[in-house]
C-alpha cells in the first residue's frame, strides 16, 4: 500500500456489524476519497440495514498525508498503519480498536471491535476500488 494518494476515489464499501448481543445489521454504499488541500475528505454514503428497517447513512472524516484521521471538528481520531496492522481510539468510556488489511490492495478491508459499557461490537468493512481519482 502507498500513501494517501492510493485512496484518491470512489470505493464500493459493504460492512457487516455484529453486536455482543447477537443483533446483526449491514451497511450497502460508496466511499470516497476527495483531494482536499494537502489532505482528503473521506464521505461514505449508502444504506444502513438493521432488523428495524433500512435507512440512510453519511459519514466524513478528514485524511491527512500521514494517513493520520481526524472527525469532522477536527480532532484525532487515530492512524492508519501504512502496510496495515492495528490502530485504536480511546473514546471514553469505550475502547475502539482496528485491525487494518491490504494484503490484497485495491481490494481491503478494516476491522473495528468496539467495548466498553455503552458499545460492544464488531465491525468489518471491505473496500473495493470503483474509480481512481483523475489529478
Amino acid at each position: 500500500m502507498c500513501g494517501l494518494e492510493a485512496f484518491f476515489g470512489e470505493w464500493r464499501l459493504e460492512r457487516e456489524i455484529r453486536q455482543g448481543d447477537g443483533g446483526d445489521g449491514r451497511f450497502e454504499g460508496v466511499a470516497r476519497w476527495l483531494p482536499e488541500g494537502e489532505g482528503a475528505l473521506y464521505v461514505e454514503e449508502g444504506a444502513l440495514l438493521l432488523p428495524s428497517g433500512r435507512f440512510a447513512a453519511e459519514r466524513r472524516y478528514r485524511w491527512d498525508r500521514d494517513l493520520r484521521v481526524f472527525f469532522e471538528d477536527g480532532r484525532f481520531f487515530h492512524q492508519v498503519p501504512a502496510e496495515g496492522g492495528p490502530a485504536g481510539h480511546w473514546c471514553d468510556p469505550d475502547q475502539y480498536d482496528v485491525e487494518y488489511g491490504f494484503g490484497d490492495w485495491p481490494v481491503w478491508w478494516a476491522r473495528w471491535r468496539v467495548t466498553g459499557p455503552r458499545k460492544d461490537y464488531v465491525m468489518l468493512s471491505r473496500y473495493a476500488r470503483l474509480t481512481a481519482a483523475k489529478r
